[in-house]
């Protein structure tokens, strides 16, 4: 009898140790609603949310709610590769299809393709440790005139400390629903208004303080406003982009150019004070 009960018990405990295990990466994040229930700076890292942002404006989501992915992830882009989910973390790949799940975000490994600035380098308080990532399940179509890789799931997870094992209890599952919601929030020319945004998603946040704060990124700073409750999580240079953009077309020879008209505008200036000087002296030789 007591082998029997301790043979049930030990079977319980693994039984109960399983579905903590499968209830965790299964834990769906629907909505910024649901967003914001994440403990992050605590349990999770801050950077995790400009990574998804990115992510959210990178991939293409159709009126089918299709997501697919628009870079060859074993090309190392935005710090991809593939990941075998050897420890069970997330759902066994389907048999027989060409399904295999890839890690994206690594900040360490050498890319083809590399994250914005705000992402590879963020302010000291939203830096993560390069700990998390998303990873995504990937199938694989030619359709004869194009390769198409679609997504059929989307995980946010994160390595735990000094290992290289994800964390399963801080492992979620993200809805296409909220990679809409995200995509909102997109950077650039063909942002939607802060006012829009802000009603849209209830938020109390000041539009002309964050525009002011965030510039470029002010869409982007409305986001972790409502996520995170704070006001200006961190101020980035708004023109960052602008300051690139001019700093990359400065080359020696416009620094040559520039100081050769520097150099006509001060003989310019010296020729006309001759002259000035010369009428002057005729003048009051005249006298």
């Amino acid at each position: 009898m007591m082998k029997i009960s301790g043979r049930v018990t030990w079977c319980c405990v693994a039984l109960l140790l399983a579905l903590t295990s499968v209830s965790a990466v299964h834990r769906e994040l629907n909505s910024i609603t649901d967003l914001k229930k994440i403990n992050f700076g605590q349990s999770v890292p801050k950077h995790s949310l400009l990574l998804l942002h990115w992510f959210a404006n990178t991939v293409n989501i159709d009126d089918n709610n299709v997501i697919s992915l628009t870079f060859d992830p074993n090309s190392g882009a935005y710090g991809s590769h593939h990941y075998g989910n050897f420890e069970g973390l997330l759902d066994t790949v389907p048999q027989g299809n060409q399904y295999r799940y890839y890690t994206i975000g690594s900040l360490s490994q050498d890319q083809s393709m590399q994250l914005p600035p705000y992402v590879a380098r963020p302010s000291r308080q939203y830096e993560g440790e390069n700990r998390d990532r998303i990873i995504v399940r990937v199938t694989e179509q030619n359709t004869g005139w194009q390769f198409f890789r679609r997504i059929d799931q989307v995980y946010i997870t994160q390595h735990i400390a000094n290992h290289a094992e994800y964390d399963p209890d801080h492992t979620y599952r993200i809805t296409t629903n909220l990679l809409r919601e995200i995509g909102e929030f997109s950077v650039g020319p063909n942002q939607l208004p802060l006012w829009y945004l802000r009603n849209r998603f209830g938020s109390s946040a000041d539009d002309f303080d964050i525009e002011t704060a965030w510039g470029q990124l002010a869409c982007l700073g409305l986001l972790l406003y409502i996520v995170l409750g704070e006001r200006h999580p961190f101020t980035p240079k708004s023109n960052y982009k602008l300051q690139v953009r001019q700093q990359s077309a400065y080359t020696p020879d416009n620094r040559q150019t520039s100081w050769c008209a520097a150099l006509v505008k001060c003989c310019m200036i010296v020729v006309v004070l001759l002259i000035g000087l010369f009428i002057l002296a005729i003048s009051a030789a005249r006298r």
